[in-house]
């Protein structure tokens, strides 16, 4: 006789067995992994346009506040080169760092 137990068992085996299962799971992660690359994209993006955008103004203006620094260099930049981000942002950057730092 076979026993509740049993068959739960021998379900659940055949479930984890199966390569129909490894296959959706292989799916489900690797479709995880394409949106998260793809938001990665997106805020590399958008910290690139904030940081070419607002450095273009302080170099225009040819000083930055000591607020205005900390909030593109530490909430913007340095995120955005933990992403892989480089090249115009880098540049500006660099600018901005040899403008003077005014108080408010």
């Amino acid at each position: 006789m076979v026993t509740p137990e049993t068959m739960i068992f021998s379900i659940i085996g055949a479930v984890f067995g199966s390569t129909g299962f490894w296959a959706l799971i292989t799916y489900l992660i690797q479709r995880h992994a394409e949106k998260d690359s793809t938001e990665k994209q997106m805020l590399k993006g958008l910290a690139h346009d904030r940081i070419c955008g607002i450095g273009a103004e302080y170099l225009k203006r040819g000083y930055i506040t000591k607020d205005e620094y900390e909030t593109l260099h530490d909430y913007l930049y340095v995120p955005y080169e933990k992403l892989g981000g480089n090249g115009t942002a880098a540049k500006i950057m660099k600018e901005i760092e040899k403008i003077p730092i005014r108080k408010e």
